[in-house]
């Protein structure tokens, strides 16, 4: 029976004009008696404060998020290795972003090698790195991934992938969108297989890769609707990935909500609980709800994200527990 993993909640649950200090939010997600800890990587200014918040909780940080841009300040990579493994973060998951300060677009080299310098770092401080699957990074372009996976592990240097498939899914029925991620044509030719519901999707593909050791989940359907009350610094519209998990009331969401349109993302995350199930090899820790406040995301909803995170958490219980008790029966899944 593979090991259960540890479920935590997004530190990011609060709408950006709410002043809450640390103690409150890890409060708020320890009263939801759902999560095991919380992901987050405090600003150094916030380190004390989350540690005192996170003892008095008994809700620990275990992994956390970090945006780079490669080019600028890179000695921060370094930095916030350090400060993670001052908050006791077990896993920190780095965003890549796509381009350098300088304009270019980040090379397979490049990348390869940021991975391995900053994993050493990791090393010494015992924080494991992670790289995510996430919009406006390297890893958007979708072909890309596998090989950078496989070239790491092909040096003897264990790769840590966050799959977070809801910016796959958001895609499907979106030929704009799969433009960004360079796989138009190969979806069409059925070359690529976005739906998680199809053999040899691209979630099963990293699964099998066997780097999987952190998996967030978000609520979003195929194609979904842009976030028309979100704003990006530029004044554009942001992208739509993120939807209600539950039925919002009157006038907290700006678009149609039907619950049938979950189905897609429900599979894709139950395609990562069967990996894990059902591989020995399958190094999966960690696994973290992710509706949170931002643009492209929960930015001006007015349903309580956490009371949402909450929901996505419970139904992570439940549908784990019944893989395990159906495969325990020898069910085929």
């Amino acid at each position: 029976m593979p090991a259960d993993f540890l479920l935590g909640c997004t530190y990011n649950f609060l709408q950006a004009e709410a002043d809450v200090e640390p103690l409150i939010r890890f409060e708020m997600v320890r009263d939801t008696g759902v999560f095991d800890y919380i992901n987050w990587l405090p600003r150094s200014d916030q380190l004390s404060a989350s540690v005192s918040a996170a003892e008095k909780t008994d809700i620990p940080m275990l992994t956390g998020n970090y945006i780079h841009q490669l080019g600028h300040n890179d000695h921060m990579l370094t930095g916030r290795m350090q400060d993670a493994a001052r908050a006791g973060i077990k896993l920190l998951n780095v965003m890549l972003r796509t381009y350098a300060t300088d304009g270019h677009e980040l090379t397979d080299a490049e990348i390869i090698d940021i991975y391995v310098r900053t994993a050493e770092v990791g090393n010494l401080v015992d924080v494991a790195l992670s790289f995510e699957l996430h919009v406006d990074c390297w890893s958007e372009k979708f072909k890309r991934i596998t090989p950078i996976v496989q070239s790491v592990q092909e040096r003897g240097i264990p790769f840590h992938l966050t799959v977070d498939y809801s910016h796959v899914i958001f895609k499907i029925d979106n030929p704009e969108q799969q433009e960004i991620s360079e796989v138009r044509e190969d979806v069409e030719d059925g070359q690529i297989i976005l739906d998680p519901y199809k053999p040899g999707n691209l979630c099963e593909e990293w699964m099998a890769l066997n780097a999987v050791h952190f998996a967030q989940f978000r609520p979003v359907i195929p194609n979904n609707p842009r976030n028309i009350w979100g704003n990006n610094p530029d004044g554009t519209v942001p992208r739509g990935i993120m939807y209600p998990f539950v039925m919002p009331g009157p006038g907290e969401w700006h678009s149609p909500w039907s619950s049938y349109k979950l189905d897609t993302c429900k599979e894709a995350f139950r395609n990562v609980l069967r990996y894990h199930l059902t591989n020995e090899e399958s190094p999966l820790q960690y696994v973290i709800t992710e509706m949170i406040a931002t643009p492209d995301y929960g930015m001006g909803a007015k349903f309580s994200l956490l009371e949402h995170n909450a929901a996505c958490g419970r139904w992570i219980r439940e549908t784990w527990s019944q893989m395990k008790g159906t495969n325990a029966a020898s069910i085929t899944l």
